[in-house]
């Protein structure tokens, strides 16, 4: 399957049922265009298995309710939509996207409780996020915004709105020759990438910012657990900006990045070395079993 995203062949799970791809369609006046009130997921496939399914589904769930948007779907029903969709795509590894957000309907304020909550699922190819990076280590930018404090969003949840600030800067890093670019949070601490967080190492210690403003992605938690089973110590803390030259290595983790190694941020360069790859291949290998 190739081509827009809007004119492809094959079916998309929409609102209960399998609907042809170019006929998924929304109304102009769907609340969520105009004021964000969506919130999705991202998740590959691996060998026809859909990884970490069902705690993609209960964060689905989760970011619904922080942001009062009640999917009409329970866990098992959302788990259900995924795999029938997987199927029909005739894929066997693939990204699957779930996405739920608040039609059109009587309300077009701010305001949107009196509109449906509607719900979609589609399923495609998707190669290496970051190209050639897993080879070379990635190119990042430093980004000129940061991830807001707790207070002004729901950070936790996987809200489309939270990215708007992540789709600015990483066209800024594209730029720029830049494959992604890191943000600090509203404090000056390393935060994450635009779409994935980070870990740096050091004297074979790994260090990874305290995810309290921003997600805590379901990679990283995999990727932390697989370095604690190796005996190798994480430490999860603030990260000042200074600190970044003692580093050695670097990678990204994130559904789509998977584990990507890093090679610069801005002026600083890591070394794309023994514990990254590994961590990589071990990562390639799990996702598979």
């Amino acid at each position: 399957m190739a081509g827009a995203y809007d004119d492809r062949d094959g079916s998309i799970w929409l609102d209960g049922k399998l609907v042809p791809w170019r006929e998924a369609n929304v109304h102009i006046l769907t609340h969520a265009l105009h004021y964000a009130s969506s919130v999705f997921e991202g998740e590959r496939a691996y060998n026809g298995k859909i990884f970490k399914s069902r705690e993609h589904s209960e964060r689905l769930l989760f970011s619904g309710k922080e942001l009062d948007i009640p999917i009409p779907y329970t866990v098992d029903e959302i788990e259900a939509a995924k795999y029938e969709t997987l199927e029909a795509s005739g894929l066997k590894d693939a990204y699957v996207r779930a996405v739920c957000w608040r039609g059109s309907g009587d309300d077009m304020g701010v305001a949107s409780a009196k509109n449906p909550v509607r719900m979609a699922i589609a399923v495609w190819e998707w190669g290496a996020y970051y190209g050639d990076a897993k080879m070379v280590g990635a190119k990042l930018d430093i980004s000129r915004w940061k991830r807001p404090s707790p207070e002004t969003i729901p950070c936790f949840a996987k809200a489309a709105g939270l990215y708007m600030i992540c789709t600015m800067a990483k066209h800024e890093a594209e730029a720029k020759g830049c494959s992604d670019a890191m943000m600090f949070d509203h404090r000056g601490y390393v935060a994450e990438a635009t779409g994935a967080n980070i870990f740096f190492v050091k004297d074979g210690v790994v260090h990874t910012p305290k995810p309290d403003c921003f997600l805590n992605g379901l990679t990283r938690q995999t990727v932390i657990g697989m370095l604690k089973d190796r005996g190798v110590e994480v430490v999860e803390r603030h990260i000042m900006a200074e600190e970044l030259d003692g580093f050695e290595q670097c990678w990204l983790t994130g559904t789509a990045a998977e584990v990507t190694p890093v090679g610069q941020i801005g002026e600083h360069t890591f070394e794309v070395g023994e514990l990254t790859r590994s961590i990589s291949e071990e990562y390639e290998k799990l996702v598979r079993s």
